[in-house]
């Protein structure tokens, strides 16, 4: 099955990039980044930032904004059954050089997993250096890990 990623939520005061590997089944059903309840991000997010969990999609794209954080996924399009990163095929990389050039404030990009960073290692080539953060998944799939230990690893994120 073809997959297509979406537009990055992000302003022009964001100075972090989150990338994701490729949105999965029921986020693509949702049109929302995350949107499986059993993923973490949001609730980390929420969590670290002290703010009240809201479902609303709206408040989640704002709670990004107002801590200058940019979302984007590194691949455009793939060939995927399923949710799973392991199961991507074709894939083809969304286009960083002119998303970073508009978005000069950027200088820390975290990656939401290894197969998000492996993909953005094989296919960006950046110009310039940036702090390069590779965090758990916040997937359900990743559950080697702790929702502690995953949310410790992701504070990072309220630190720059």
């Amino acid at each position: 099955m073809k997959s297509c990623s979406f537009s990055p939520i992000s302003s022009k005061d964001s100075n972090i990039l989150v990338l994701g590997t490729m949105p999965g089944t029921k986020s693509l059903e949702l049109n929302q980044y995350y949107g499986h309840n059993q993923n973490n991000f949001w609730k980390f997010l929420f969590t670290i930032f002290k703010e009240e969990f809201s479902n609303d999609y709206e408040t989640k794209k704002a709670l990004l904004l107002k801590n200058k954080i940019a979302l984007w996924d590194v691949l455009q399009y793939c060939d995927r059954v399923g949710s799973l990163d392991s199961a991507i095929k074709n894939e083809i990389a969304n286009d960083f050089e002119t998303f970073l050039k508009q978005h000069p404030k950027i200088n820390t990009i975290l990656f939401n997993g290894q197969k998000a960073a492996a993909f953005f290692k094989k296919y960006v080539h950046l110009k310039k250096d940036y702090n390069l953060i590779i965090l758990p998944s916040t997937s359900p799939a990743n559950a080697g890990i702790s929702f502690q230990s995953k949310l410790d690893q992701w504070k990072i994120i309220s630190t720059f």
